[in-house]
């Protein structure tokens, strides 16, 4: 299936919105400066990355020795894309120059053939590409292609883009279908989606031939990882055997267009349906988009968390089996929710469904956001939805689980995967075909589009209204087409869409998610949307075993969660009642200051004090307080639950 609009570029929407403008310049002012201080090694008392010192060793403008994972080079790529992004937000030259001096070490440490890993470079050079499985080299390229590519789009630079298209053609060059070549794979997943934006800014085929070579080689041989192996008699993490590999982990165990169900690493898995999205999009590949939209329905069907959380299983932060989603071990990694944003928005730009923009939505109110505190200087790597005092983070089955977020991680992907999706976020709100402008997003904004300049003004997500103000470039008819979430009640009278103050009848207009409306367009032509943001309680499937009696709270797009700081403890004694009255409120002090919370009349069970009683416990009247779930665990550490028990 052909892309049916074009990608909106960063530099194209200017976010101007109450919730995320405040994210944004989060981003920009606190985690962006934070990050590099933590990649130069300046801010004591967190892991020590080393990742940007690893650069100038590898560049001979330094002496030492490697340090960090293997991976560490992603971490300075990614944080570059963020920072590009930021640039499209809000220009600063300083920030750019610094960026651009780091970039000016990268080329150097690039070697001659066009090589480019510092782990390889300073500690064993002997042994580049020996090690696909385990090594990540092709991970690691992927992620500074992307960088390239971001940093190219806007600010013009192509100092990175020549040193990465050197470095793909260095790939391109060893690896392939040809007999001289190596047919080998990525253990990580990621140089395909490189490759594809590789493409995308240069035009250039080999690059998009590459990513559709590592995609379709997956698979055809489920032992390569094995071969590899034995052959080169080593394991990077020191604990080599010559037991067989279970290559599902990998999504190597078939080829892309076999695989039916979304299994084994969580991340690597998404990293590898966003570039299969991609490129089905780009060629129009009918065969490719329905492997894709097999595993997306795996996914949402059987294997997300309520949150859009992603991943069940800690061992291997992995895909867990069907409706196996436990809440106080899930692992529900933050890249992992980012990268599901990804893969739904190639597969919107496929499909105009508001199914994705559906996901895309939850994603970014709920599971991505909570990786991050509030003050923008600490991070989640897993996204529980469960939290015990003394149990989470401590236990044997829980240590992932934390129950506060570090300053910072050894293994520190999550953290700068978080700055280049906010910093990028105005690319998600529209998309543009030549018939037709899709709202994806109600966030304010200013967008800057092909058909017409519009400006968005929302109180979203704590109120359901919006107000499209167009301003035309063309006199011919278009449709500007706007999602509507998938919780609005259409038939309910407080639901209403108008043009220029005239209701039209909703229902008519809908179509797939979104309301079409299509007309000769004035300047200052206006698109009114309001609905009422009612607090709904959602029940699991009953396969899900840990949810069975207990039901989740959710207002718009935001899922709540019980705190034990504003309800005591035992909040597994709490009851919703079947018929919940549930007020919403703004807070008005303190850290949570400016978040709807909710005041819930429920119930507190009290019980004996014996471990056992004959005695069934008494229901008290008790007032609930529900907060969003993205912002747990920002008052100290205490009890958390997503799902209570209902009456």
């Amino acid at each position: 299936m052909k892309k049916t609009a074009t990608e909106i570029k960063e530099s194209q929407v200017k976010i101007s919105d109450a919730f995320w403008s405040r994210m944004q310049e989060k981003v920009i002012d606190v985690v962006i400066p934070f990050q590099e201080k933590v990649l130069h090694d300046e801010v004591p008392g967190v892991e020590k990355s080393h990742a940007i010192e690893n650069f100038r060793i590898a560049a001979g403008l330094s002496q030492g020795e490697f340090y960090g994972m293997v991976f560490q080079d992603s971490d300075v790529a990614k944080w570059l894309e963020g920072v590009a992004y930021s640039l499209a937000v809000r220009p600063d030259p300083e920030l750019e120059a610094r960026a651009d001096g780091i970039i000016e070490i990268i080329e150097k440490a690039q070697q001659p053939d066009g090589y480019l890993d510092t782990y390889f470079i300073i500690k064993e050079p002997e042994h580049r590409w020996q090690n696909l499985h385990e090594c990540h080299e092709l991970y690691c390229a992927g992620h500074m292609m992307e960088a390239a590519a971001a940093y190219y789009r806007v600010t013009g630079k192509d100092r990175l883009l020549h040193v990465t298209e050197r470095l793909a053609d260095h790939i391109i060059g060893r690896f392939g279908p040809e007999d001289e070549k190596e047919h080998g794979f990525p253990g990580h997943q990621e140089v395909e989606i490189g490759l594809l934006k590789l493409y995308h800014v240069t035009g250039k085929e080999k690059y998009k031939d590459m990513a559709r070579y590592f995609l379709e080689e997956r698979g055809k041989n489920p032992d390569y990882f094995y071969e590899e192996k034995i052959k080169r008699g080593w394991s990077h993490w020191g604990q080599y055997s010559t037991e067989e590999l279970d290559v599902s982990y990998n999504q190597a165990h078939q080829t892309i267009y076999e695989q039916k169900e979304a299994v084994g690493h969580a991340v690597r898995a998404l990293y590898m349906y966003t570039a299969m999205a991609d490129l089905a999009g780009t060629d129009g590949d009918d065969r490719l988009y329905q492997a894709c939209r097999t595993l997306w329905d795996n996914i949402v069907s059987q294997k997300m968390y309520i949150t859009g959380g992603i991943g069940g299983d800690s061992e291997g932060e992995a895909f867990a089996g069907n409706y196996e989603l436990p809440n106080d071990m899930a692992y529900a990694e933050t890249c992992a929710s980012i990268a599901m944003i990804f893969f739904a928005h190639h597969m919107l730009e496929m499909d105009m469904d508001g199914a994705y923009a559906d996901i895309i939505e939850k994603e970014l109110y709920n599971s991505t956001i909570s990786g991050m505190q509030l003050n923008g200087k600490r991070y989640f790597y897993v996204n529980p939805l469960e939290c015990e005092p003394g149990v989470s983070g401590r236990l044997f089955g829980y240590r992932h689980a934390l129950p506060t977020r570090p300053g910072w991680y050894a293994c520190a992907c999550c953290p700068p995967n978080l700055i280049r999706l906010i910093t990028s976020l105005g690319k998600y709100c529209f998309s543009e075909s030549d018939s037709a402008i899709y709202s994806h997003l109600m966030i304010g904004q200013k967008a800057e589009l092909g058909k017409a300049d519009i400006t968005v003004e929302t109180s979203y997500p704590w109120e359901g209204k919006a107000e499209y103000s167009i301003m035309p470039k063309t006199e011919e008819e278009f449709t500007l087409a706007v999602h509507i979430p998938y919780y609005v009640d259409l038939n309910r009278e407080e639901t209403s869409l108008t043009v220029n103050g005239e209701k039209r009848n909703l229902r008519s207009l809908m179509k797939k998610g979104y309301a079409y409306i299509t007309r000769k367009w004035n300047k200052g032509d206006t698109v009114s949307l309001h609905f009422p943001m009612e607090v709904r309680k959602v029940y699991a499937n009953q396969h899900v075993r840990e949810d069975a009696g207990c039901v989740a709270i959710l207002r718009g797009p935001v899922v709540y969660c019980l705190e034990g700081t504003d309800n005591g403890e035992l909040l597994q004694s709490l009851r919703i009642p079947k018929e919940m009255r549930a007020e919403p409120y703004s807070c008005e002090e303190g850290i949570l200051k400016g978040n709807t919370l909710l005041k819930i009349d429920g119930f507190r069970m009290v019980g004996s004090r014996e471990l056992y009683s004959e005695k069934p416990p008494v229901k008290e009247k008790a007032v609930l307080t529900a907060i969003p779930y993205y912002a747990w665990t920002n008052r100290g550490e205490n009890q958390m639950r997503v799902w209570i028990q209902e009456e």
